[in-house]
């Protein structure tokens, strides 16, 4: 099957058909207002729970070790993404996106996203890691100076990788029907397209997914042994991070991996090449909803960030104090699931 030059950043089609060994696209987006529903709610959550995130680490617990660093950083990648998404339900019910810009900021978003909330998710992953099975300190200025470096590193991959998708992307009007596609150079288009693929599944399969695995499987294995009235928590928060970085990146990846051997000519034909676009849109919705979510496993499970929060709320409504000296009395007599999760090293004690 011939390649053209131009790629739409989404699924565009309920079906295909062949002519003269190019596959003609026709149709509309699979359930466009279903979508733009789900992109204006992932907003409006991704948006108040990843600000409350930042605003708690800010201004209450600050950025003193490498956990609050990884979290806020994590933020600032969802917060990204989070804001690009009404661009994203406006285009996915059809609506004309003014000027290049927009087509440009929804490519870059996503991909800065992409790269860099997974290598956000591995750092914090690692950190988790050397804290409760090598009880490696987290305090200290030292520490959070290799936490800074490392952060600006995963920054500046992040935008690199994403400047392509950015710069190629444009609008483009075919058969009376407008849409955002990458428009890469004529000869070079498949060096490009198979550039982005091999660096998304580099990043989300071949790296971060073993890290992941590996980390809390030791993760576990040392919490199991400790002594805590609540390691079932503990243990089911660990499982919950690995099955959410799963569903929400292990099938878009697959698709991409299915596009680069699309790109090799290994699956081919017009229905294959149907198929995977249609998976390639559902997996990418779902791969855009994950920013609501991070704040919810990372920051609002952990006990000292409950604890911040309600200190807040109970200083500026005044209404919640009763329930968070309860809170406090519990707190004081037993530790909690973060406790052995978000907190300080501990060591492995045989039940």
């Amino acid at each position: 099957m011939n390649e053209t030059y131009t790629e739409s950043m989404n699924t565009e089609a309920n079906y295909l058909y062949e002519t003269e060994n190019v596959c003609v696209i026709e149709g509309s987006h699979l359930y466009p207002h279903l979508k733009a529903a789900i992109f204006y709610m992932v907003f409006a959550l991704g948006l108040i729970g990843n600000i409350t995130v930042l605003w708690v680490l800010l201004k209450i617990m600050h950025v003193k070790n490498m956990t609050n660093l990884c979290l806020l950083n994590l933020a600032l990648s969802d917060l990204l993404m989070v804001l690009s998404l009404p661009s994203w339900a406006l285009y996915a019910q059809g609506h004309y996106l003014k000027g290049n810009e927009m087509c440009k900021a929804m490519a870059g978003t996503y991909q800065v996203g992409f790269y860099s909330g997974i290598l956000f998710v591995t750092l914090l992953s690692v950190d988790r890691y050397l804290v409760i099975v090598h009880a490696v300190a987290v305090l200290g200025a030292k520490m959070l100076r290799y936490g800074i470096v490392v952060s600006l590193i995963i920054w500046m991959v992040s935008i690199c990788a994403a400047l392509p998708e950015a710069i190629f992307a444009a609008m483009i009007t075919e058969d009376n029907i407008t849409s955002c596609q990458r428009i890469y150079p004529v000869g070079s288009a498949q060096k490009w397209k198979l550039f982005r693929n091999f660096g998304e599944n580099t990043v989300g399969l071949f790296i971060s997914l073993p890290i992941l695995a590996y980390c809390y499987t030791r993760v576990l294995m040392v919490v199991k042994k400790t002594k805590n009235s609540k390691k079932e928590r503990a243990i089911k928060l660990i499982l919950g991070i690995v099955i959410v970085f799963v569903v929400f990146w292990v099938p878009y990846n697959v698709v991409v991996f299915l596009k680069t051997l699309e790109e090799f000519g290994i699956l081919s034909g017009c229905e294959a090449y149907s198929r995977i676009n249609k998976a390639m849109d559902l997996t990418e919705t779902i791969a855009l909803t994950h920013c609501c979510v991070n704040p919810v496993i990372y920051a609002f499970v952990g006990e000292k960030f409950r604890k911040c929060l309600l200190s807040m709320f109970s200083k500026y409504l005044g209404c919640l104090k009763s329930y968070q000296s309860t809170q406090s009395k519990v707190s004081e007599n037993e530790t909690s699931n973060t406790a052995i999760f978000f907190a300080s090293p501990i060591k492995s004690t045989q039940v």
